[in-house]
């Protein structure tokens, strides 16, 4: 199935003014001014992924309204072209582990194996109305299927996006996504994925996804980003 391949502080800042000498003969000093407030919904630089950076998600069934569960993307260790996560579900002590490339392409899940990567990552730079095609095969390494995939992807919009883990600057990219068995072409998935991507955390703070099999809708699903920060 398409949807097992595809699994898919902010700093206080205080401004105190100095405060003059105080003498019997003068007045009072002026009272210094207020700290400054702290910067609302500022997110904490990331661009430099880092180990021990995480992002936690909600995912919720489109279908049902239901929160299914919460996940947590932790990097566990980074280099020159791939970033290394162990990812977790909330109540769950079981956790599994993904490799992606500086792009945040998928290209190890487990399982399953994509090459060159699943193509959900981005394309920096990244501009409005700049899009590009997508190529790429699944290999699971268990049951041994292996599937074709192709689509394409553009970013559609620059859009404030604002979660319960603050407001984010953002591009909206949009992806459509076909995937077929290379043993039986008849046998078709298609996913249509919006990704909101922050570029001030280096992840996404948003991702709808819905996959279709035969034109029909079949799943429909959004993650939102709850909680992120570094170790």
């Amino acid at each position: 199935m398409l949807r097992s391949t595809v699994f898919a502080t902010i700093g206080l800042l205080a401004a105190v003014g100095p405060l003059s000498a105080q003498t019997p003969a003068q007045s009072p000093p002026a009272a210094p001014p207020p700290a400054a407030a702290e910067a609302p919904n500022a997110p904490e630089p990331m661009e430099d992924v880092q180990t021990g950076d995480h992002w936690t998600y909600q995912l919720r069934d489109d279908i049902t309204g239901e929160i299914k569960s919460t996940i947590t993307n932790t990097v566990t260790d980074a280099s020159a072209s791939e970033i290394n996560i162990r990812f977790s579900l909330l109540g769950n002590p079981q956790v599994g582990y993904q490799t992606f490339d500086r792009s945040w392409n998928l290209t190890n899940s487990g399982i399953w194996r994509f090459s060159p990567n699943d193509g959900t990552g981005i394309r920096a730079p990244l501009t409005v109305g700049k899009s590009w095609s997508l190529k790429n095969t699944a290999l699971n390494t268990k049951a041994g299927n292996n599937l074709k995939r192709s689509g394409t992807a553009k970013v559609v919009a620059q859009e404030s996006i604002t979660t319960s883990a603050g407001t984010f600057d953002t591009f909206k990219i949009e992806i459509s996504l076909q995937e077929e068995n290379a043993a039986d072409p008849t046998k078709k998935l298609q996913m249509v994925q919006q990704t909101w991507y922050a570029p001030a955390i280096d992840h996404w703070v948003k991702r709808s996804t819905v996959m279709r099999s035969d034109g029909n809708v079949r799943d429909k699903t959004t993650v939102e980003l709850v909680e992120y920060g570094r170790r």
